[in-house]
């Protein structure tokens, strides 16, 4: 889409996995924080997070995120562990958190439905902003939000199913239900302005909801800014000058950089098109970007977290906005069980995953040396 001479924005990818012994047990990933750059603890127990740094081009960033998870999946073959990519551990009881005070505050006002986010895992894509152009990426980045379906991977909370992207499900109606416009998605905004009164009011009412939990207010204001105390789908980082889409779940390596590549490309046309939103089917052409009215947009988005790929509406809308659809195979519709599952065979399913993950690497590996 973008003309051969604009330059290319910088992207970056944060993805987490569920980290599992050899019998497909949560665990935590101990010796597997130190295996290479970009490798950090989550907020939880049994997850890792490997980060990339901006990357100019999509075949950089790719390799970076390869070379980091094969350096990782080296170290956890030696302590027999792996890595697994689904959006949930599809069964499991309470997952302990790390001690954070952060973590304590939003326990104490969220409350019990905090248990939700504990078992999510997913991924964040980074685009740099462009100059003047910031507010543009982040409406779009906004009317591609329904493109989390392309990379559904759980069904599943505690073995039961709940949607095709039951983490979207988790995050945007069971976690922050009691916290007003928290977990879902925002409309679009006008200006930096209207970013920054929005996030003031969120932090406004996150601290009143703290302050009327007992939470103490320096150990808040300690924990959390106005950026921070912010859990939407998309949002501008100051801290890092980038737009953050912050919807897809954890997946395959191969499918979160396709997925971040298409998303970069559709974001760097806005250097030479024209954006505009109006009307309710959107589209992306050599010269325009269209996007959808915001009540279309969440229509989009509803279908994308309950039937995934299976709504053709849904395709259709993709395709119209860039995207290969027939390129992704998500997860999620690979796993054609009904009813409840057991511990036992979700620990199964773990391992297969990661052992899809460790597949997908070596693949990689060898289209690198061809």
């Amino acid at each position: 889409m973008s003309e051969p001479d604009s330059p290319q924005i910088r992207r970056s990818i944060e993805v987490e996995y569920w980290v599992v012994d050899d019998e497909g047990r949560l665990v935590e990933p101990g010796p597997l924080v130190a295996a290479a750059p970009g490798v950090e603890r989550e907020f939880v127990e049994p997850i890792l997070e490997i980060k990339t740094t901006p990357c100019e081009s999509t075949p950089r960033l790719r390799a970076e995120l390869f070379e980091r998870i094969e350096r990782v999946l080296s170290v956890a073959d030696e302590h027999d562990m792996g890595l697994v990519p689904l959006a949930t551990p599809i069964h499991a009881d309470e997952i302990a958190d790390l001690p954070s005070d952060r973590t304590r505050i939003q326990d104490e006002i969220i409350g019990s439905d905090f248990e939700y986010v504990r078992h999510c895992a997913g991924t964040h894509i980074h685009v740099e902003q462009i100059p003047g152009r910031a507010i543009d990426q982040l409406n779009t980045l906004v009317a591609l939000d329904p493109a989390l379906a392309l990379v559904n991977s759980a069904r599943r909370f505690r073995g039961q199913p709940l949607a095709d992207g039951v983490r979207s499900k988790l995050y945007r109606w069971m976690a922050y239900d009691g916290l007003s416009h928290q977990g879902r998605l925002w409309r679009y905004i006008e200006s930096r302005a209207d970013w920054e009164r929005r996030l003031q009011r969120r932090y406004e009412e996150f601290e009143r909801a703290a302050l009327e939990a007992g939470v103490d207010r320096r150990a808040f204001a300690a924990s959390f800014d106005p950026e921070s105390a912010v859990w939407t789908p998309v949002q501008l980082r100051a801290e890092f000058g980038t737009v953050e889409w912050r919807s897809p779940d954890t997946a395959l390596p191969s499918s979160v950089v396709d997925l971040a590549d298409t998303v970069a490309r559709t974001v760097e046309h806005l250097q030479d098109a024209e954006v505009r939103i109006e009307g309710e089917t959107g589209r992306v052409t050599d010269s325009q970007v269209v996007l959808p009215e915001f009540n279309h947009v969440l229509e989009y988005v509803n279908a994308a977290i309950r039937d995934g790929i299976a709504d053709e509406s849904l395709c259709a809308y993709l395709e119209r906005m860039g995207f290969d659809v027939g390129a992704y195979d998500p997860i999620s519709r690979q796993q054609g069980d009904r009813g409840m599952m057991t511990e036992a065979r979700a620990r199964e399913r773990r391992l297969a995953y990661a052992e899809r993950l460790e597949q997908d690497v070596t693949e990689a590996q060898s289209m690198r040396a061809d």
